[in-house]
């Protein structure tokens, strides 16, 4: 079995391990939109810059889980080695990167998710108690390492000459193979980057950012979310 498709089944069982938890999916719930909000918080000055719009929506809304993921779960059941055919080697590491932040993503926030009190608004000083204590600082910069590495992938995805043709060339086939949400993944990231100009100062944003926020909530410091979360 391929790697793509071995992080793909991994991503579902995980998922459908989750949705079998009523309590924690109620949790989880919760948690990603007040996650979301705070990404758009935190990101706002560059959404309103029409060069990275669209790189924080991806971010924000696809990677981060606002989208519809069970197409994607339903993609895997059909026909994953189709879409293996229909891209080049590096279009399909750039999905694997997508599919193992999901990952990561997934196993961390279940974990701060089952760490909030129950039946209690969810604020800044629970949020970040509980983030705290939910999982390792190692664990958390590994997220973000990741999602560098992800954005990164995206940048050098748009210097390959004809790949954006190819990815346009390859919707039709990859929806009647039962693969356009994965096309679609890997088309919308490569859109928002090609956009920015230069994904590497987006990128840079996000790492200063996101390390400096992780720092300040290990340290305690609850006011680090202060204007950036509600």
């Amino acid at each position: 079995m391929s790697r793509l498709r071995q992080l793909l089944q991994a991503n579902a069982a995980r998922r459908a391990e989750h949705a079998a938890d009523a309590a924690l999916t109620l949790r989880l719930a919760r948690l990603r939109v007040w996650q979301a909000t705070r990404l758009r918080l935190t990101y706002a000055d560059l959404a309103a810059q029409p060069r990275y719009a669209a790189a924080v929506a991806y971010f924000v809304e696809e990677l981060y889980g606002g989208a519809e993921l069970a197409p994607r779960d339903r993609d895997l059941q059909r026909a994953a080695g189709a879409l293996e055919r229909l891209l080049p080697r590096s279009a399909l590491s750039t999905l694997e990167k997508a599919i193992e932040l999901e990952l990561q993503t997934q196993a961390l926030d279940a974990a701060l998710a089952a760490a909030l009190p129950d039946d209690t608004p969810l604020d800044r000083t629970r949020y970040a108690q509980a983030y705290r204590h939910s999982a390792s600082r190692l664990a958390r910069s590994e997220q973000l390492v990741a999602i560098v590495a992800l954005g990164r992938s995206l940048e050098q995805l748009v210097r390959k000459p004809g790949l954006g043709l190819l990815l346009r060339l390859t919707r039709t086939a990859a929806r009647s193979a039962g693969l356009g949400a994965l096309q679609g993944l890997l088309e919308r990231g490569y859109t928002a980057f090609r956009a920015t100009g230069n994904g590497e100062e987006f990128l840079a944003t996000v790492l200063a950012r996101e390390s400096q926020l992780l720092e300040r909530l290990y340290q305690g410091d609850a006011g680090a979310l202060e204007g950036i979360a509600p």
